[in-house]
Parts: C-alpha cells; structure tokens; sequence
C-alpha cells in the first residue's frame, strides 16, 4: 500500500512511514519484509532508535563524566515534558523517571503512611508487578482491597464504593491489561481518593500515546505510571511517573539521586523538590536517547495521540470485523464499543 494515507482529516506518507522502520521490517540483510503483529508488546522501532544508540555511546565517549550535566540531564527534561504532554498533562509538572513502572509504584508505597492508614484499593485486573507486590504486602499485614473488575461497567460504582477513610492509596489502571478496558468515571474515583486523603496512582502504562485521558479533576492530585514499551516504541528500560506540584512525601525506598545537594553529608535525610525526590540511582541513559528520537519521529509525522487514537481504532474495529465475519467474535473479550476500547 503506497501513498498517503487518510487518518480523520490529515494524511502521511505510508511508504515514508514504513521506511522508516528498515530495521525491524527486514532485520536482516537481502531479507523479504516482513508483517509484525506485535504492537501489544514489543512494538517495532523506528530506525532512529539505532542512531540514538550511538548518539548515546558517541556523547559517553566525548563527555565523559561530564555527559550527566551536558547531555543527558538536559535530554531527560526534554523527554518529561514531551512525554507530559502525550499524557494529557501540563509540560512544566513534575516527572520522575525509572527503569519500570515497579520500581516507581513501589517507591510511592513506601512514602504512605501505613501505620495510620493500613488499607489500600486496587482492583484484581492489575497487571502482574503491581498485583505480586500487593499481594506480597498483604502478607506482612497490609489490607488490600480487591475490587472485582468484573462486570466492567459497573466497575467505577465498585471502586468509590471501596474508597473509604483510613485507605492510604488507590491503585489502578486506566485501561485494563487483560481486555483492554477503558476505566469509566477515572476522574471521579481519583477525585474520590483524593478527598479522603488517599494517594492516588494510576497505572496509564496501556493507554499512553493510544488512548487519550481526560484527567479532569483528577490532575491536581494525581500520580501516573506509565513506560515506553509498548505503544510508544521507545523499548525497555523508561518508565516514568507523574507526580503532582507541591508533593512532600518521603519515600523510604530512595537513591542517592534523589537529593544532589546533601552529597557534602550533614545529618538527616533529604530529597529533591519535584519528581527528583522519587529517584533511585546511576541509571544507563540509553533509553532516554531512544525515548528522545522516537518522540521526535511520532511529532515528525505529526502523529498525536489522538490521531494514533484514531488508527488504532480503525484497525481493531477491521480486526472485529473479520473475526465476526469468521464466526470467532464471540471469543473477543475487549469492548465492542470504540469509546469503552482500548490499544
């Protein structure tokens, strides 16, 4: 298929497109190209990711130490605001970044005040780190409540439901790993947890830059996860998480990144303003250069989540289409309806 391509009122080049993903189209040479059926998980890689590999290595080697203050430092808070911005927040938030979603969820958890407020509501359709490690915790006394997804429309009912005084955080997705589910009412649950003094966290690892969220009342206090894996084919290795303006807790589980300024030592122990206080440690910042080129390649082609949002739902709502034309739609657990259906 060649030329433009018609995508709700704009159009790009598909052939231009496609060649820009040489490498993971035909990985090897003379190879025939090949289809990859994999967006769900391993998303292809646009060229650009490999320059950005060497970019990364050529900067180590004409930097040095001195990469971390000239090069990546300034990169990083390039890839924050952008990434804020396909997250639906506002560029200039607050952001911290890791290697997974787990490591930033769990450095969240050991900032609440459990003594006081013991209890935490999820639902059981968490994907598999957040699920393990809640459930590990509800072994050593930590009261999980685990709010059935299951039916789906009347999951947010559940949820406020489940929101009650003494919960100290709030932990669930936007869209549901399992059947691609858009939470309802996302703005109000958060809300909700918000005024009963609970952290609110909310896994948007499966909706960002495919699904655009309208956080609502829900911006002011919310945490978001979220990382590069999957539909924003930046690879491993980035995760991120959005931390609201004016946060002051002090996780337990923290890296000498998060607070430069008490290197010189002198008693107590304290953190950075911003995303900063929820650092770890020396990281390999290679996933930033990728994470940098690929943002550009999505704005290149002047790919926004909505416009992804809309090819994403052209091509599953094609997928029903044969499916129910073979007789296997009955085996599909993702909505039907386009607005309750995720990537």
């Amino acid at each position: 298929m060649q030329g433009d391509v018609e995508q709700q009122g704009f159009s790009f080049d598909l052939g231009a497109l496609r060649a820009a993903y040489s490498r993971f189209l035909a990985p090897a040479e003379g190879a025939a190209p090949r289809i990859l059926l994999t967006g769900h998980s391993h998303q292809a890689w646009p060229d650009v990711a490999r320059d950005a590999l060497a970019a990364c290595f050529d900067d180590a080697a004409r930097l040095v130490d001195d990469k971390w203050d000239d090069a990546v430092f300034p990169k990083r808070a390039a890839v924050g605001a952008a990434i804020l911005e396909r997250m639906g927040f506002d560029r200039g938030d607050d952001i911290a970044f890791g290697q997974n979603t787990h490591e930033l969820a769990y450095r969240l958890i050991s900032s609440l005040p459990r003594r006081d407020r013991p209890r935490i509501v999820t639902t059981d359709g968490e994907f598999h780190s957040l699920r393990r490690q809640l459930a590990r915790l509800g072994e050593d006394g930590v009261e999980i409540a685990w709010v059935s997804v299951e039916p789906r429309r009347t999951l947010a009912d559940r949820l406020l439901a489940a929101l009650a005084p003494g919960t100290s955080m709030l932990a669930i997705s936007a869209v549901l790993f399992e059947s691609a589910t858009v939470v309802p009412r996302l703005d109000e649950i958060v809300a909700r947890a918000a005024e009963i003094g609970a952290v609110p966290l909310v896994d948007a690892y499966h909706a960002f830059n495919v699904v655009p969220i309208a956080w609502g009342s829900a911006a002011p206090h919310v945490f978001a996860v979220a990382g590069g894996y999957k539909y924003a084919a930046m690879g491993e290795g980035l995760c991120w998480m959005r931390v609201p303006r004016g946060c002051a807790l002090r996780p337990a589980f923290t890296g000498w990144f998060a607070d430069f300024g008490a290197l010189a030592g002198g008693g107590g122990v304290g953190y950075a303003p911003g995303g900063a206080r929820f650092a770890g440690s020396t990281f390999d910042p290679c996933a930033l250069y990728r994470a940098a080129a690929v943002l550009e390649h999505w704005d290149r082609f002047g790919l926004t989540v909505p416009r992804l949002r809309a090819i994403s739902l052209r091509q599953t709502g094609r997928i029903l289409g044969h499916l129910d034309a073979a007789g296997r739609g009955g085996d599909v657990v993702s909505p039907r309806e386009p607005d309750r259906r995720g990537g």
